[in-house]
């Protein structure tokens, strides 16, 4: 992963400042998506929908995109993103506006 836009300035911040850690984030990340049985485009809806309640909105711009870039449509997105609404109720809205501007923008 590079220098992105649509990654938040955290996650920037993170790659330039602590490559190393970076890496080592980057190659679990890349396991557990090779032990998942989800294809990819369902793997970042369920994500988009961990992000949405577990209030982590700045991932969204880059997990949108990509979802995006899989296949997902904006309904999907929104599903996803309100897929949490029963367990943890409201909270999860705070995506749902940050999500589909970045869905409409990629």
């Amino acid at each position: 992963m590079t220098d992105t836009p649509q990654a938040s300035n955290a996650f920037q911040t993170f790659i330039k400042e602590a490559p190393a850690h970076q890496q080592a984030w980057l190659d679990a990340v890349k396991t557990l998506g090779v032990a998942s049985a989800l294809d990819a485009k369902t793997a970042e809806l369920v994500y988009i929908g961990i992000l949405a309640a577990a209030r982590l909105e700045s991932g969204l711009p880059f997990h949108v995109a990509d979802a995006k870039r899989l296949g997902a449509t904006r309904d999907e997105v929104i599903s996803a993103v309100l897929a949490g609404l029963p367990a943890v109720g409201n909270a999860v809205i705070q995506a749902l506006p940050v999500a589909l501007a970045a869905y409409d923008r990629s």
